[in-house]
């Protein structure tokens, strides 16, 4: 491949990466063509890609951009697993896959454009965007349900009779 080709893949590949703060790189050797398919097809559901390129062309690709780190884990045969919403149900989603296909390899993941590399292990048993909001939502609601609970008990009902029986007097 001349080096006009090669810049040319490369800027082809850093304008499709650039949208991305997160990514995966896993192994797929070993998987016959149907399985990979299947893998890709689990990936498509849940809105996430999976490309091949050559390892050269990618670092190139990612130098000076969010997935740079990336860079020094491609060695042999990879692919970026790429999402556009959550890479952690990506992640937790990819550890399942290694039950049913045993020749898939999990290696490292970029998460939020940190240099710092997590394995994708690590990063499917963080909790996922969905699940903190939800867990923000409920400590935020349960002062409101403490007063609740305690204006509907029986010592509200006391508290009620007193202070008729104040106003009563006054």
């Amino acid at each position: 491949m001349s080096k006009i080709i090669k810049a040319m893949v490369a800027d082809e590949l850093r304008s499709r990466f650039c949208d991305y703060s997160s990514a995966c790189v896993v192994d797929m050797t070993g998987m016959n063509v149907q399985e990979q398919q299947q893998l890709r097809g689990l990936l498509r559901e849940k809105s996430a890609r999976v490309e091949v390129v050559k390892n050269s062309l990618a670092r190139r690709a990612l130098k000076d951009g969010p997935l740079e780190p990336l860079g020094s884990v491609l060695s042999g045969p990879c692919a970026l697993v790429t999402a556009k919403d959550s890479l952690i149900d990506i992640a937790k989603l990819l550890v399942e896959a290694t039950k049913e296909f045993e020749s898939l390899k999990l290696k490292e993941a970029v998460f939020n454009g940190d240099p710092e590399l997590l394995t994708i292990q690590e990063l499917s048993k963080m909790k996922s965007q969905r699940e903190l909001i939800g867990e923000i939502a409920m400590l935020l609601s349960s002062p409101g349900r403490a007063l609740a609970a305690c204006l509907g008990s029986p010592q509200s009902k006391i508290a009620g009779c007193l202070k008729a029986m104040i106003d009563k007097a006054a």
